[in-house]
């Protein structure tokens, strides 16, 4: 279906995946990726309709750029082909359990997984982004690891979960503007009991509950692949936990002040415009540039 928004024609997401020759996944990372612009879907439809969050529009003229770019399809799927540790070995000429060893070490990060039968995490990462350490960090392909790295290995650190949780909150406080949105991005990846000792009054509860975004979407057949896929999804560690509570600390002050009415149903929400960018949330540590010490998480 095609509908005109603000005055310009927008496709549904599954139409424009068809006009990108991309399968739903596929078309998924893409605009997470921000290889493909969308814009918010506006209102339900229905006389006195809302906005639904997290609805989402292609405007028609992304596509006819994507659609003109040299190379279409092709050149779209490359830039969004995701490998796993093994197909990332090949790539990078080494072996699986050096690049395991890198990837928990947060050389670089996974941007999809999913969960196998038996309740595994399987990561899966961009292709483009592989290639581009392994041609950035040619000593980190051979040779000793380095002391620092080795250190927090060996203490069973892995960063693989952070990172994705890390990208995934970046994407999607990049796609809205409504301050109270953007408290619940970051509350959705926080335990209950944490968001509950921030956001003390019930009603601001409730609505971030109402406004939380899917985070993924990953089929879990059993108890234990639901129990992983709950793991990936919650902040755990102290000092992702509490940077992720600073920062929805200053979010609901935020939108408290902007969009008081949300809070006094029947709900009157206004327009508020978003200072500045959001932080970055790729924190990652640098194995090349300091190595006599394990690096600062916060």
């Amino acid at each position: 279906m095609t509908v005109m928004c603000d005055a310009r024609q927008t496709f549904a997401t599954g139409r424009a995946a068809r006009e990108l020759e991309l399968r739903s996944g596929e078309f998924e990372l893409a605009v997470q990726l921000g290889e493909v612009r969308t814009t918010p879907a506006g209102t339900d439809g229905r006389p006195g309709g809302t906005e639904v969050p997290g609805w989402r529009r292609v405007p028609a003229e992304e596509v006819a750029r994507l659609q003109a770019e040299p190379g279409f399809p092709d050149a779209l799927r490359e830039r969004i082909r995701t490998v796993s540790t093994t197909e990332a070995a090949a790539l990078m000429g080494i072996g699986p359990g050096r690049v395991l060893r890198l990837t928990r070490a947060g050389c670089f990060g996974p941007v999809r997984f999913y969960v196998n039968r038996y309740g595994a995490v399987v990561w899966l990462y961009l292709a483009a982004e592989v290639t581009d350490f392994a041609d950035r960090e040619p000593g980190l392909m051979r040779g000793n690891t380095p002391t620092a790295m080795r250190m927090m290995l060996d203490g069973g650190q892995d960063w693989r979960a952070r990172q994705w949780r890390s990208r995934r909150v970046a994407q999607l406080m990049g796609q809205t503007e409504d301050p109270w949105e953007a408290a619940a991005v970051l509350a959705a990846v926080l335990p209950p009991e944490e968001v509950a000792s921030v956001a003390g009054n019930p009603v601001e509860r409730s609505l971030l509950r109402r406004l939380r975004p899917t985070l993924a979407t990953v089929i879990t057949a059993t108890p234990a692949a639901r129990e992983s896929f709950e793991r990936v999804l919650t902040a755990d560690e102290f000092d992702e936990v509490m940077w992720y509570r600073v920062n929805l600390a200053r979010a609901l002050e935020r939108a408290r002040r902007e969009e008081p009415g949300r809070l006094r149903p029947p709900a009157t929400a206004t327009s508020a415009g978003r200072p500045g960018q959001p932080p970055s949330f790729l924190n990652r540590p640098s194995w090349t540039t300091e190595t006599s010490s394990l690096p600062s998480r916060s």
